[in-house]
């Protein structure tokens, strides 16, 4: 990935005399129960003394600390001066101008509501394979399996599924153009794949992908700019999923099954497209309305405000008319390197996103949805430039609410990723 060195102020990243001090008890405060916390899982993977847990199940997928000595608020080794958490936090204090530095040596302008690019793509895998199996135009397949060919990297930390049950995703290391392939299609639920890196480590790899959501891809650039550690290195390149929110898993049984009488072993595909698509393996296809879909948005979602991945090498997403291709984003010299070179092997087919236009109004619409999430309490950087609702829909929207008599429901509309 490429990096730039950052020179954000001292003032912005850190306490008032320019010192790194905060650490597990100010993240646990300022995020964790702040409801900042998307659960990415950077702080377990990079802790140094292993007193960081996770527990990737359904209303969960929160950090919390193990040690028993100074409770679930505190640890001693922040005590004794480890900071290495909260420098890995993509939620933590100015992480946004801190990743953007990093990255691109300035921060992104009011304007920029879907972060800093350098090419706007269409692209679509050009192996039927490969394109099939996809969830629209099979771009992280393809990219992954080139990387993979052409020595970037030695492996990739995604999304995979149990064993026992296809539709729950759990974080796994895969290596192979079968194992890629094994992965692809999204599930919209939440996966952690950082996770995955105690894996990876131990099977030898030293160059990875990483492939995630905005809150997971963030956690590398902040960390480097941190200096979070040794932890940071393996992470090679990193790909962006676009993302409005996530599903707990209770969806299937409690609303697709319960409602619909549409069960998880007999899906096939799904995707979302202004409604919840769902393919079964009789043949049969159904839409839902993704309003029914609200109650069961993950916690961790609620409050994140990076729908386009915006410190990734690449972030892509299939938001455009055609099912068959996938917006792509080449934000970083690199990912412009690697989509150049893919296209020019023709491994992928690829044509300006500009000819989208639906694609490049729902890329601006639902990042600027998505940042007016962030609470008015934290650092402002996410905010800036974030125009605000036009009057008429908050009326609207304040009026329906007093109808129903329910609680205001996000106005966010889910977009799938690749």
């Amino acid at each position: 990935m490429t990096t730039v060195e950052s020179d954000v102020p001292a003032s912005l990243l850190a306490d008032k005399e320019g010192r790194w001090t905060a650490q597990w008890k100010e993240l646990y405060a300022e995020v964790i129960t702040n409801d900042l916390c998307t659960g990415c899982a950077g702080c377990v993977v990079t802790c140094p003394h292993d007193v960081i847990g996770y527990e990737h199940e359904e209303g969960k997928y929160i950090p919390f600390h193990i040690e028993e000595e100074l409770g679930l608020d505190n640890c001693i080794h922040g005590e004794k001066g480890c900071t290495t958490c909260t420098r890995a936090c993509p939620r933590f204090r100015a992480w946004e101008p801190a990743a953007d530095m990093h990255l691109f040596g300035r921060v992104r302008e009011p304007d920029e509501m879907a972060g800093i690019w350098r090419q706007l793509y269409l692209t679509r895998a050009s192996d039927k394979t490969v394109h099939e199996n996809g969830q629209d135009g099979g771009l992280v397949s393809a990219l992954l399996i080139w990387l993979r060919e052409n020595d970037y990297i030695d492996a990739a930390l995604v999304s995979g599924v149990e064993d026992d049950d296809a539709w729950k995703a759990k974080p796994v290391v895969v290596e192979t153009k079968e194992e890629i392939l094994a992965t692809a299609g999204s599930r919209y639920t939440y996966c952690a794949n950082p996770l995955a890196l105690p894996e990876a480590r131990a099977r030898g790899f030293e160059r990875l992908a990483l492939v995630g959501m905005g809150c997971q891809t963030s956690s590398p650039p902040v960390m480097w700019d941190r200096k979070a550690g040794k932890v940071s290195k393996p992470f090679i390149f990193n790909i962006g999923l676009l993302c409005s929110k996530t599903f707990d898993d209770a969806i299937f049984e409690e609303l697709f099954e319960a409602k619909y009488g549409l069960k998880k072993q007999d899906m096939v595909k799904m995707n979302i497209k202004g409604v919840f698509q769902i393919w079964m393996k009789d043949g049969s296809y159904h839409e839902i309305n993704l309003k029914e879909c609200h109650a069961w948005t993950r916690q961790g979602c609620t409050t994140c405000p990076d729908f386009a991945a915006e410190h990734s090498d690449i972030a892509t997403g299939g938001i455009g008319e055609d099912n068959d291709w996938t917006l792509t984003i080449a934000r970083t010299e690199l990912g412009e390197e690697v989509i150049e070179r893919m296209i020019a092997d023709g491994v992928i087919e690829a044509k300006p996103a500009q000819t989208d236009e639906t694609a490049m109004r729902l890329l601006r619409l639902l990042s600027i949805v998505s940042r007016r999430r962030w609470p008015k309490d934290a650092n402002a950087a996410p905010a800036v430039g974030v125009p605000p609702p036009k009057k008429k829909a908050v009326a609207k929207k304040a009026a329906a609410d007093v109808a129903t008599d329910e609680k205001p429901a996000s106005d966010e509309k889910p977009a799938p990723t690749s």
